[in-house]
């Protein structure tokens, strides 16, 4: 079935506040203009480049409170954690134009047989579709990364994201030349359309591994093309015999309730040394109390509603998992603080024996809504077993007092991120941010993602 050319989304915390329409866009149309510009920026050179994204930084700054507020109506993330991601939006700015400088600089060589430089050439228009739990900030990493480096950009927000998207590309675009970056509206269809365009030479995508897994066999025939991959995660805490099971629990409860646990890297699964299995679940169940489902817009609120009604719907289906005994069962809360909302409450299951997780769907499937799984292991090997039973490899947290054991873990686990004492959601801009396996493709966002902006050209002459 087509997609609609007209839509209003409504706000997931308040289903009777309805936002305004948005126009589906033309993925054809829009690359086209960016095609016209694409010579005039890449030509300006990084610092004019740089002048201008200046500008944009400051108009975001203006409007950050704004942006927030439009956050948390149209998406439901808690106030406090919007305020957070604008916040992180205007910083980008700086972290980009500082990796520019270290990256893509020219590269004067000497020790060859001739007078020789290395160039980092823009690879041409590039095509950013955004999610929704991070509607700005995912995105704008990686649009602000392909604009310092000289490509023009077309930025897709989610669909459920598109009205807070469209205000934040307004803002961009008046700062830009014309046609340097533009919204494109549009869902699946529109988002294919764009990233299967001839003339489209980047693409940076961050949604479900499902549909990132099509993009890559629709893009395989394209293979000059540059495609990263920001995908789902099934991110484990380790807690082991010596943790401080209430810093554990903390963190655990803090990953599992964050964006009502719709990250990418939020903490879905625990695998704790057993004979401190049961003490944790105390200690989480404690840590869970704070976290009840609220209006999205009181910044009081740490956990807000789930996006849509079709995530209530999977998150019911998980809830009814026969293969699990559920510690704290999953609830729907049909009101909350007066209204109507897709809101739910944080569950937590325990797998009875390894049969168990082997035929469960909170095995391999990403919950993306508050559900957490207990799984416990005896010794390091049976751990390690455990760790690689799932196909993802984004996150993973361990909780020991012994350093020497955290380093030792960390050698062994295939994750792109790995934290010690820490919680499976602390992703910081300063650092690189990237999945292994089904979880991305190595092309990390985060810090230094502007090395997947540009490609290099030798250039080497004679001297006359």
């Amino acid at each position: 079935m087509s997609e609609p050319s007209r839509w209003s989304n409504r706000s997931p915390g308040n289903l009777d506040h309805v936002l305004p329409e948005v126009t589906r866009g033309d993925a054809a149309s829009a690359v086209r203009q960016a095609g016209t510009v694409l010579t005039d920026w890449a030509n300006l050179g990084l610092a004019e480049r740089s002048e201008y994204l200046r500008r944009a930084q400051s108009a975001i700054r203006e409007r950050q409170e704004e942006l927030a507020v439009l956050i948390t109506e149209e998406t439901g993330k808690p106030l406090r954690e919007a305020r957070g991601e604008v916040a992180a939006v205007v910083a980008k700015f700086d972290l980009t134009l500082a990796d520019a400088e270290r990256w893509i600089a020219d590269e004067p060589v000497k020790d060859g047989p001739h007078a020789a430089v290395i160039r980092h050439r823009p690879l041409g228009v590039a095509a950013v579709i955004a999610p929704f739990n991070f509607p700005l900030h995912l995105g704008h990493g990686a649009a602000m990364a392909y604009l310092a480096a000289g490509n023009p950009v077309i930025f897709k927000p989610s669909p459920l994201a598109a009205h807070v998207g469209r205000i934040y590309g307004q803002i961009l675009a008046e700062e830009l030349p014309e046609g340097v970056f533009q919204i494109l509206q549009g869902g699946g269809e529109v988002g294919r359309a764009l990233a299967l365009h001839p003339e489209v030479r980047a693409v940076c995508f961050t949604g479900s591994v499902a549909a990132g897994r099509e993009l890559s066999k629709a893009l395989a025939e394209d293979y000059s093309k540059s495609l990263a991959l920001e995908l789902g995660g099934k991110n484990s805490a380790i807690v082991c015999a010596d943790a401080d099971l209430n810093l554990a629990a903390q963190a655990v409860a803090e990953a599992l309730c964050l964006t009502a646990g719709q990250r990418c890297n939020a903490t879905s699964r625990v695998l704790v040394e057993e004979n401190r299995r049961d003490e944790f679940l105390e200690a989480l169940t404690r840590a869970l109390e704070p976290w009840k489902s609220g209006d999205p817009l009181d910044p009081q609120t740490m956990m807000g509603p789930l996006i849509s009604a079709a995530s209530v719907e999977r998150y019911q289906r998980l809830g009814a998992d026969p293969e699990v005994d559920w510690w704290i069962a999953p609830e729907v809360l049909s009101e909350v603080a007066g209204q109507r909302g897709h809101y739910v409450r944080p569950a937590v299951g325990v797998f009875r024996d390894e049969a168990a997780f082997a035929k469960s769907a909170l095995s391999r499937e990403e919950a993306f809504s508050p559900i957490l799984v207990v799984q416990t292991f005896h010794d390091f090997a049976d751990l390690i077993r455990q760790q690689h039973a799932t196909p993802y490899g984004l996150t993973a947290s361990v909780f020991t007092a012994d350093e020497g054991k955290f380093q030792q873990l960390a050698d062994r686990l295939r994750v792109g991120n790995v934290y010690w004492n820490l919680a499976t959601t602390l992703s910081p801009s300063t650092l690189p941010f990237g999945g292994w396996g089904c979880s991305g493709n190595g092309h990390p966002g985060g810090r230094g993602f502007i090395r997947f902006c540009t490609q290099e050209q030798a250039v080497q002459w004679r001297q006359p």
